[in-house]
C-alpha cells in the first residue's frame, strides 16, 4: 500500500487549499477513503470519509461545512477541498483507506499551516 499526500502549504486564515492523495497497492475503487490530521501535541483524528463510489460522505464537526472530500476512481486519488481555513486547522494531513478507521500504513502526510 502506498499513499502519497500533496497540496499542503502556508495559507492565510480564510484561505483555501486542495489536498490530493494518490493511492496504490490496493483496490482503490472498492475502498472507502478517509482524511485525517495530526496537530502538534495531539492525536491523529479522522476528518472526513467517502464511500467507495463517492455517494456517501461523513465529516467531523470541526470541518463540517468547510471541507469537502471527493474522489476520482480512475485516477485512484482522493481529494480534500479546504475552505475558510482557521489557524486551528494547522496540522499534518494524511489519507488512508477505510471508513474513519485506517487500514493501511501511513504516508508522509502533507503539512498545512494557517497563519497570517
Amino acid at each position: 500500500v502506498q499513499l502519497v499526500e500533496s497540496g499542503g502549504g502556508l495559507v492565510q486564515p480564510g484561505g483555501s487549499l486542495r489536498l490530493s492523495c494518490a493511492a496504490s497497492g490496493f483496490t482503490f475503487s472498492s475502498s472507502a477513503m478517509s482524511w485525517y490530521r495530526q496537530a502538534p501535541g495531539k492525536e491523529r483524528e479522522p476528518l472526513a470519509a467517502i464511500s467507495s463510489i463517492g455517494g456517501i460522505t461523513n465529516y467531523a464537526d470541526s470541518v463540517q461545512g468547510r471541507f469537502t472530500i471527493s474522489r476520482d476512481n480512475f485516477k485512484a486519488t482522493v481529494y480534500l477541498q479546504m475552505n475558510s481555513l482557521k489557524p486551528e486547522d494547522t496540522a499534518v494531513y494524511y489519507c488512508n483507506y477505510g471508513w474513519r478507521t485506517p487500514l493501511g500504513s501511513w504516508g508522509q502526510g502533507t503539512q498545512v499551516t494557517v497563519s497570517s
